[in-house]
């Protein structure tokens, strides 16, 4: 499994975690929805599920269904502002696709 966590994108898991006051990292995966298909998903958790591959990368947890991973594999996940506008941002080497609106994708 690849998945690349950035230094901003844990920074920013590590904080709210700790607002939060429970949790054990975060899950990636992947939905069906929008034009193109698949859109992203990402979730705190509080708890390991049997079966979860986890990889820990500059002190946070990134969970995946292993049923996810062949749509997430090689990801590079950061956390960015851009103008007033700050969030995720999902770089998958998979993507074949994306929607005019940027919500979903294609593999």
């Amino acid at each position: 499994m690849n998945i690349h966590l950035s230094e901003a994108a844990a920074r920013h898991v590590s904080a709210h975690l700790a607002k939060r006051g429970a949790g054990v990292g975060v899950r990636l995966g992947v939905k069906t929805t929008g034009c193109s298909g698949l859109s992203y998903e990402l979730e705190y958790v509080d708890a390991v599920a049997p079966g979860d591959l986890v990889i820990e990368q500059h002190g946070v947890k990134v969970l995946v269904d292993p049923k996810n991973l062949a749509f997430i594999d090689g990801t590079e996940l950061d956390y960015v502002r851009e103008g007033l506008n700050e969030g995720f941002k999902f770089t998958n080497p998979n993507e074949r696709d994306r929607c005019g609106c940027g919500e979903s994708f294609r593999v």
